[in-house]
Order: structure tokens, then sequence, then C-alpha cells
């Protein structure tokens, strides 16, 4: 039986010690040679062996894309808990290229002899059948519950996960005996015996046994990819090869062909000669039966997909992960917000771009749209719905060195962004954290380190690549579609999916980048003290402050900011009036290049539930509007509290020239709480205070919120626009301007 497994092609090499060079070289020239995978032998107690475990490591560094496995690993000398940490790691290191073959173990004498405990067959195939629900389960750092697991062989108790590994390691098991073979077809994601150690049938008899387990365990037989080890024969001539092997994939449904060699010549010739002719045959037999060769998602996946997605319609090459599939923990939540949508589509350029949004379009579902999933808005994931993810869009490129031109991509983090512009003295005002997404904010506003003297990240925007409702690419900036410009700049999830955006950047150098944490019993002093501070302070100078509600009866409050400048004086001149608004309880202050500042730690996007959070604008913090934030913390409707300046060049330009429109404004603030109807009561108060909201930190999607964000006039001209260019709200499910709304 054919499973219709892609035909992939190895290598088995032995892991000798009198030439330890040597199995790297030949794992090296596998690689050259155009093989899929290179494998060793693993026998601890054999002294002329390397050990393999440390082989496949230093192999992986000195290789690039062959994929690595032992073959097979034993498992009664190697503990499985342990084993699981050092596979993840290294498939961490080898960028996903590690598949996992395991034993039940052999030569019982040898490995006593090293202080194993003797096991009888059935023994062993128990202590396999634990070994991998051990490391699997260590495997999913995405359950946050510790492992508990009592075992014959093993118990955990309360063993800490992770880390993952880069991808869905197989497990592949050397198995030849009915006990084995069924435990195969019950969890394991191959079969690999020796062509030497079977005897005619074996190989459809395993193939009966496997298929039988799989089918009882709820499994699609064709989850269980069939490798085979054959030994190489220098004197067997290709067409003799072709005539053997072609049988054992067409008819024996083996998809991986493993040359045991050590001979270079012969690793030459079978991949010359006897590879493209046997990949021929076997295109030739399939076409014929009308096999159609590729992946099989397991039953369980399938049993997890949503209602309303034609999965089966998915447009062939695009990239996608349903729930189920490795990885889906990575894109199901974002930074703030925990999701489960039904499919996560991860476009690499724009017309995969209009691919996957002419497929969302005729869903019966949510979409969403994310450029780098950190948004506290948490609107770039949802429930059952399909979302076109941009990250793996995210290159970075000069256009005019001498007008100081960039072209980033959606997907691009604003850290990777302020590195590509390092080496040339330059710099984007982008957010006050490197791992946020150019698309969300972009698209915005943009409040950054630098807002006060530089003004919005949108207000650096020349020209921008989007993917309209219609599936139609246009280019928008003043000459061209300069209505749809205006209202990308503020409103941009409600028009397309802005792919690439052109920016005129600044020429930036090193910066001063303070940090101070002040006592904040007299919280309502200490926020007007700053905002006073901070609207007297000259425009190369932009913070933000921090407070939390009092804990054990101690306030805390942290202001952070940068200073654009290069002379230390200067910087220090800047920050002093900061550091004088309340008892200083610590500071520091460095000199370091804009890319440092940006340069943080990517955060974990594993959200849980949905944020509460509300923003507002507001011109001054006066004693009044002070007073009112003190009472929000001490009430505990919030538990994080934050002001960010801005004011400055942001007020330079006129409040009618973009969609964001509340240039006035010198301060953003922004209020997290656990419960919404208590923070929505506590804001309720404080909203006289305010004139606007900033979309990237309001969670309440309310119709009346969308008059705070856009006064009348920008309100009504988004709407006839949102009418032009989507007319049937395609883009509904991010701060939506109902085309049909008043």
């Amino acid at each position: 039986m054919d499973y219709g497994h892609s035909l992939e092609f190895g290598t088995f090499i032995t892991p000798v010690n009198d030439a330890p060079d040597a199995p790297v070289a030949r794992a090296q020239l596998s690689e050259r040679l155009g093989f899929d995978l290179v494998t060793f032998q693993d026998h601890p107690y054999q002294p002329g062996f390397l050990d393999t475990w440390t082989l496949l490591t230093w192999v992986a560094a000195r290789t690039l894309t062959i994929r690595l496995a032992g073959n097979v690993l034993n498992i009664p000398m190697r503990p499985a808990p342990v084993l699981a940490r050092a596979a993840a790691s290294l498939d961490l290191l080898s960028e996903g290229r590690l598949s996992l073959g395991l034993g039940a173990g052999g030569f019982w004498d040898a490995m006593s002899a090293m202080g194993v405990t003797r096991r009888t067959p059935a023994e062993s195939v128990d202590q396999l059948r634990e070994a991998i629900d051990v490391i699997r389960e260590l495997w999913r750092a995405d359950e946050r519950a510790q492992v508990r697991y009592e075992g014959e062989y093993y118990q955990l108790k309360g063993a800490k996960r992770g880390p993952a590994p880069a991808h869905e390691i197989p497990i592949w098991l050397g198995a030849y005996r009915p006990r084995m073979l069924r435990l195969i077809g019950a969890k394991a994601d191959g079969w690999l015996p020796s062509l030497s150690y079977l005897k005619p049938g074996d190989l459809a008899r395993g193939n009966a046994i496997i298929d039988e387990a799989a089918v009882a365990a709820g499994r699609d037989p064709r989850e269980v990819r069939r490798l085979l080890n054959v030994f190489g024969d220098p004197a067997k001539e290709p067409a003799q090869w072709v005539d053997e092997l072609v049988p054992l994939v067409v008819e024996d449904g083996i998809g991986t062909l493993i040359l045991g060699s050590d001979d270079p010549g012969e690793l030459q010739r079978f991949a010359a000669e006897i590879i493209p002719a046997v990949r021929e045959e076997v295109a030739r037999a399939r076409s014929a039966a009308g096999v159609l060769a590729g992946p099989v998602r397991s039953v369980a996946t399938l049993a997890q997909r949503r209602d309303g997605i034609d999965y089966d319609g998915l447009p062939g090459g695009l990239r996608a992960i349903e729930p189920g599939d490795f990885g889906y923990a990575k894109v199901r939540s974002t930074y703030m917000r925990g999701g489960s949508p039904g499919l996560v589509i991860q476009p690499r350029d724009v017309g995969e771009v209009v691919t996957a949004l002419a497929f969302a379009r005729d869903q019966e579902v949510p979409l969403a749209v994310r450029s780098g999933g950190h948004g506290i808005s948490g609107r770039s994931t949802n429930d059952g719905g399909v979302v076109i993810d941009l990250s793996a869009m995210r290159n970075i490129s000069v256009i005019s060195v001498e007008n100081r031109l960039v072209r980033v991509e959606a997907g691009a983090r604003w850290k990777d962004v302020a590195a590509a512009l390092a080496p040339h003295g330059w710099a984007l005002s982008s957010g006050d954290y490197g791992g946020v997404g150019v698309g969300g904010l972009a698209t915005a506003g943009g409040v950054g380190w630098l807002a006060r003297q530089s003004g919005l990240t949108l207000d650096h925007l020349r020209a921008a690549e989007i993917v309209l409702a219609d599936g139609s690419v246009v280019r928008a900036s003043v000459s061209d579609n300069s209505d749809l410009f205006w209202a990308i700049r503020g409103a941009g999830a409600n028009f397309g999916i802005v792919t690439a955006f052109e920016f005129e950047v600044d020429e930036v150098g090193d910066v001063g980048f303070g940090q101070f944490v002040f006592d904040a019993t007299d919280t309502a002093g200490l926020l007007q003290r700053w905002g006073a501070a901070m609207e007297a302070a000259p425009r190369d100078l932009t913070t933000n402050i921090i407070v939390g509600p009092p804990r054990r009866g101690q306030a805390l409050a942290q202001v952070y900011g940068v200073a654009n400048a290069a002379d230390p004086d200067t910087i220090i001149e800047r920050f002093t009036p900061l550091a004088q608004i309340a008892p200083l309880l610590d500071q520091q202050v460095q000199l370091v290049p804009y890319a440092g500042v940006m340069n943080v730690p990517d955060a974990a996007h594993a959200g849980q539930g949905d944020p509460v959070a509300r923003s507002g604008l507001i011109e001054h913090i006066t004693p009044e509007f002070a007073a009112a934030a003190a009472d929000l913390l001490t009430s505990g409707a919030s538990y994080f509290f934050q002001i960010r300046s801005v004011g400055g060049a942001v007020a330079d330009v006129p409040a009618d020239a973009t969609a964001y429109s509340h240039r006035s404004a010198n301060f953003s603030v922004v209020a997290f709480g656990a419960s919404k109807s208590r923070l929505d009561d506590a804001w309720s108060e404080m909203s006289r205070h305010f004139a606007g909201l900033y979309l990237s930190f309001e969670t309440d999607q309310s119709p009346e919120r969308l008059a705070e964000a856009w006064p009348p006039a920008t309100l009504a001209r988004l709407r006839v626009l949102k009418k032009r260019y989507d007319p049937t709200n395609v883009f509904r499910d991010n701060f939506n301007i109902d085309p049909l709304g008043d």
C-alpha cells in the first residue's frame, strides 16, 4: 500500500571514534549531495563509537539544512525527561532539524554492565510507551500546569515543562515485533526498521499491524510515516537499485529510504544516479494509480476544526496553522488577549495577502489582521475566526539615502526597524516597546520616545501599499489615492491591509535613556508636577509615568524617558526637573543608541482572557484630573495606570491633516483593570477631563467610543470613505466604522 508520503532519502553513518571527524564529514557530504536526512546508530555501551547525542549536536553545528536523527536512540540508557529537554534544545539550536528515532533497547549484557536495569521484552516496550508520553508532555510548554506522571518506569512530581521545540519533532520507533508495532500505530509518528532484519512479507505484515492499531486509537494510518534502512552495496548497479527500491515505496508504503554506507563514493553515486531515477519511477507509478503525495493532518487535528471555515478550500501554497497543529499555541493569542481562532494564515508577500483575504471574505467567521500581536487592545485575534498574520513579512530596505526614505513591511517589529536604521544614524519614533509590530501602530498613531520632537509615527509616513477589501492592491500617498492616505493615518484598520510602509526617518544618534522610581504617596501632586515638567520641557525630551495602587502601605511611581541628545550634560539638564517631582528612590540614566532602547526581549504572546483597558487624551494634568486619577488608583479599579507625554511636534500638524485628529492633547492616558464593570464605572467619573482617546490603548468597542476616537467632522469623512473602499464592511472586527451607520 502506498500511503502517499512525500519521498525522502537519508544516510545512515557509523559513528566511529577512530577518526572522529569522519562521521561529521560524511554528514556534511550528505547535505551537499541533497539527502534529506542523516542518521547515526546509538550504542552508548560501545567504546568504539562516539556518543550519538554528542555527535548529533556537533553535526547540527557543522551543517545548515539537513535533518538529523538517532537510528535509533537507546531509551533504557537515556532518561526520557532529560532526553525531552535535550531534544527540544537541539531542535531549537538547529532551527527545527531534529527527528527523534527511539528504540526499546537491546544488548542487555552490555547495558547491564553499565548499570542499566535489565528488562524483559514486554517491560522494554512498556518503558518506551511511558517515555513517549513523558517526552511529549514536557514539550507542551503552552500548558501552564506542571507535569505529574505516575508510571511504572517514570515518576514526575511537578516537573516544569519546556522548552518547546522549534517544530513538531516526529517520534519514530525501531521495531519488529507485534507489541512494538502496535505501539507505533497507537502513539508514534514513524516506523523505522532495517531491511536486513526483515523477511519477505514482514513489511506488509508490519504495516497491517500498525494500521489496525492506528485505527483502534482513532488515528489515520497515513499519520505514521514508514522509513527503512537499506544497506549499501558498491557492486549493485543503479538499475538494480531502482528495481528494488521502487516497489518498497509503491507497494510497501515506504516514504523515507535511508542508505547505510560510509563510502563517500557510494553516497555520491546513490545521490546522482539512483535517487533521481527512483523519484521519477515513483512519480510515474503514483500518477497512474491516482495517489496524491503530501502531508496528512491527524484525526485529532481535524476534530478541532471550527464551524464556518472551508478548510479544504484553502488555496494551495498558503501557510496556515489550525487548532491542533504544532505552533498553534504561539499564534492563537496576542500579548494581552487569549484567542482561539479557527485558522491563522501567514502570507509571505502581498500576492499571498490578496489570496488570503479572498479566502477569508468567503468564510462565515470573524476576520482579524495581525502585524505584531502586541497591541494592548488585543483585537488581532478572535474566537473561531480567521487571522491574517503578517509576521512573515518583515523586510526592511532603504529606498533613498539622500531623502532618508525607507520601506518597511507591516510584519516587522520596531526593534528590527531601529536596528536596521542604526548603521545610517537614523531612527523613527515608534512606540516605547521594540516588540510591537509595525502595521498596527503605524496606522493608529505611534506615540513613541521621540514624539514630542518628531511627531507621531504616522506623521513620517510618505506612502503605503494597501490590499483593499475587494482584493485590489493600491498605493496611497499625497499624490496617489490621497483620501485613502488621509484615512489610513489614524483609522487604517477599517480600510484595508497595509502590507508595506514608506517612512521618512530622522537623523538620531545616541540618546539619553532615563529610568526613575519615586515615592508616590502624594499621587495627585506627583502627577500634576510631572505633567507641568513635561509641558515646560524642551521638545527633545519625551517621557511616560506609570503608577500602581498602593501596596503594603507604599505607593510607587516610575518614569521612563528619552532625551534626544548625545551630550551628557544636556541629558542631565533635561532629566533634572523630572528628578525633583517627588522623593526619588532610584534612578538610572544611560547614554545608548536609540536601537538599544528598543532592543528588548520579545514577550511571550500568551494572553489569557480579554484585556480591560480604557484610554483618554487630555491637554493638561490639572489638579482636578490628578485627584481623580489618584482616587481611581486608591479604589482598586485599576492595577496599572500610565500617562504618555505627547504634544510638541504632534500638535504642529493640523488637526484635519490626518484621521488622527486630537492633536492638541499633551498626554495620552491608559488604565488597566481586572473588572470591566468596575473600571468602566470609575472611568466614567473621569470622562469629563478627556477630549478623545487613543485607539491602540482602548479595549471597549461600544459604538459611542467612535465619537471619542474621532471628532464629528473626521468621523463623517471616514464614513464616506468607508462606503467607498469597504462597502460590505469586510474590515469590521477592529473598532468598526460601519458604512451603513449614521
